[in-house]
């Protein structure tokens, strides 16, 4: 999946199953349409995404005799309660496509604490190889 963590807070991490076999856009479709006025218009996802609030919806999707299982990744720049408002509303999804489905959010993740941790290792590196020259 190829997601920017440099424009983002948080990440929201979903696994999908679903009775049947889907695809990319109807995940992508399922999620728009279903969540469309069910959070009100400040959490719109279509809204949200044209602002840069909400990045693109990243899905890989895996199928094996006739049932799908896969991720969706959601970039999020809102804060910690929309970011969380926003997750739960993505597990009211219930069908994909013609198919019976669940959105289960594994995590979100706060993509600034992981970057912090890169600082941090990365720091320690350069003061290692510093010390080690002088």
């Amino acid at each position: 999946m190829n997601v920017d963590p440099n424009a983002t807070k948080y990440m929201i991490r979903a696994r999908i199953s679903a009775d049947g076999v889907i695809e990319k856009p109807d995940v992508v479709g399922a999620v728009f349409g279903q969540t469309e006025g069910l959070l009100g218009d400040e959490l719109d996802l279509r809204d949200l995404q044209k602002s840069g609030r909400v990045g693109r919806i990243e899905v890989e999707i895996d199928s094996k005799k006739g049932k799908s299982e896969g991720e969706v990744l959601i970039p999020s720049s809102l804060d910690q309660v929309e970011t969380a408002i926003l997750a739960s509303g993505l597990e009211t999804v219930d069908r994909i496509g013609p198919c019976k489905a669940r959105i289960e959010v594994v995590t979100v993740e706060d993509v600034r604490t992981a970057k912090r941790a890169r600082i941090v290792d990365r720091a320690k590196g350069i003061l290692n190889k510093m010390m080690t020259e002088s």
